[in-house]
């Protein structure tokens, strides 16, 4: 446990001659049923999967976003775009938490499909970094 949350601090601070400085790197990124914290994603917590009657969050911690990223989370549901967030950095951020979803319950619950979490990262108008989780059912 303490190994992991010491791995996890560096890789959100970087160190010196092991992680480039101009490399943005997906630390974390994945569906729950709450708006998560960087304690939560740092830690040892096992974050639930969310269910057709709970909240559904996409969430991505990005280590070392420089100023002029543009970070896009989605939540997505059988391919189509759902809920999204964008941001693009003022300023660098060696610890970025974005999220996209809903904490409450959609009327009557999520729909039947699949659910996955994507996240773009651009600098300068060129992709350095994308991903998408594998997909899971909102049961």
């Amino acid at each position: 446990m303490l190994t992991r949350g010491l791995f996890a601090i560096l890789v959100l601070v970087g160190t010196a001659g092991n992680v480039s400085a101009q490399d943005s790197t997906v630390v974390a990124l994945g569906l729950t049923d709450h708006q998560v914290t960087k304690d939560e994603l740092t830690g040892a917590a096992e974050l639930v999967a969310p269910r057709f009657n709970s909240g559904g969050v996409a969430y991505v911690l990005i280590a070392h976003a420089k100023k002029g990223d543009k970070v896009e989370v989605t939540l997505v549901k059988d391919g189509s775009a759902l809920m999204q967030n964008v941001r693009e950095l003022e300023a660098d951020e060696a610890g970025l938490l974005l999220q996209a979803g809903k904490t409450g319950v959609p009327a009557g619950g999520w729909p039947e499909g699949a659910y996955t979490a994507r996240v773009k990262v651009t600098r300068g108008g060129e992709t350095i970094a994308e991903q998408e989780t594998d997909a899971i059912p909102f049961e």
